[in-house]
């Protein structure tokens, strides 16, 4: 009989030591919050629920945070189980009310951001549009006139295609000597192929004598215009040169005017005597550059819209390589090129793929 007590005594012992235990582990549960159910958390919130006088010294911070389980305040007394909508309501009552107020505030800076967008759309509707795209060649033309009316220290201009038509030379022979006779400075980009074509080399040639510099690139930008610091055109998408965007914002016409500046520096100089100049220079900076295009895999049409030449003029520089190297084939002479360092030289500016120029170009101000 002693013995079974005894041993009823050892086992109650046992089990509230096991208790206490577990229930301690369940106090430091983690950080999270709200903290997340474990085994054991919901085992005691079982037993509490069972057992209506449910003695527990310490109740874990899982099911106090969420106001599952509440004690009567007094020392060793006991805690009660709540049922989990009761807990649900205090406990996402002040979850809710701080939701309540940061919607309050979202509106509230909401409000305060459509005052402030319609002072915004104001000042932008009564100020100047820093981008405009104009359509047709009349009014491009008129555009630019209003533009190099108003220059007073220096044009900036590339003009890709190479030979131009006569009648678009004297429009832009028009622009230009007003402009230098007033002592503005303009500088003009051409192509080298524009060395080779008459009506424009003795249009450059005009320029030059009334005080203009230009100078030649085997390809150039797409076409530009920039007065001082104020004002650039460029071409709008590739239509013919039916469109030209202008652009006013201080960035973006430096940043132009900083293009325009690294092709210049790779240039070659126009002379005066440009139409008894030996082109010898010309014609290999421009044979490398239909070179390079054609080891990149390009189409001979493709390198003639590029360099400003016709399809047969880029054949018979192709043909003309190939017979220095003596290829039977494009395959062989791009295998030949490669092993000879030619393409590698100085003097050529075409060092990756450039959008094909028009060969209609608006009213130009070469």
């Amino acid at each position: 009989m002693c013995k079974a007590i005894e041993g009823s005594c050892l086992m109650l012992h046992f089990t509230s030591v096991k208790r206490h235990q577990k229930c301690e582990a369940a106090t430091h549960c983690g950080e999270a919050n709200p903290p997340a159910p474990c085994d054991w958390a919901r085992e005691l919130y079982r037993q509490a629920v069972v057992e209506k006088d449910n003695f527990i010294d310490d109740v874990p911070d899982c099911l106090r945070k969420l106001h599952l389980l509440i004690t009567s305040g007094q020392e060793g007394g006991p805690a009660y189980a709540v049922p989990p909508p009761v807990a649900a309501e205090a406990a996402l009552r002040p979850v809710e009310e701080e939701m309540s107020r940061l919607r309050r505030e979202a509106a509230r800076i909401r409000a305060a951001m459509a005052s402030y967008d319609a002072v915004y759309s104001d000042a932008r509707s009564r100020g100047e549009e820093t981008l405009t795209v104009i359509y047709g060649e009349r009014a491009i033309h008129h555009a630019l006139q209003a533009a190099v009316k108003t220059c007073a220290e220096e044009l900036l201009v590339s003009q890709p295609g190479g030979g131009l038509p006569v009648r678009l030379l004297h429009r832009g022979l028009g622009l230009s000597l007003p402009l230098l006779e007033r002592g503005v400075r303009q500088r003009t980009l051409y192509q080298h192929s524009a060395r080779s074509h008459k009506p424009t080399l003795a249009h450059i040639e005009r320029l030059l004598g009334h005080g203009a510099e230009v100078r030649t690139l085997a390809e150039t930008p797409d076409q530009l215009l920039v007065c001082d610091r104020d004002v650039a055109f460029l071409q709008a998408g590739e239509d013919g040169g039916h469109a030209m965007m202008i652009a006013k914002h201080p960035d973006l016409v430096r940043y132009l005017r900083a293009m325009f500046e690294r092709s210049w520096a790779r240039a070659e100089p126009v002379e005066p005597s440009a139409s008894r100049q030996e082109d010898r220079p010309f014609l290999d900076d421009l044979q490398r550059t239909i070179l390079r295009a054609m080891v990149e895999g390009e189409t001979d049409e493709r390198i003639a819209r590029r360099i400003g030449l016709s399809r047969r003029t880029v054949v018979s520089h192709i043909r003309k390589v190939a017979e220095r190297f003596g290829s039977n084939s494009r395959a062989q002479l791009g295998y030949l090129l490669a092993g000879s360092g030619l393409l590698a030289e100085e003097g050529g500016d075409a060092r990756g793929p450039a959008a094909p120029p028009s060969r209609e170009s608006p009213p130009p101000a070469p």
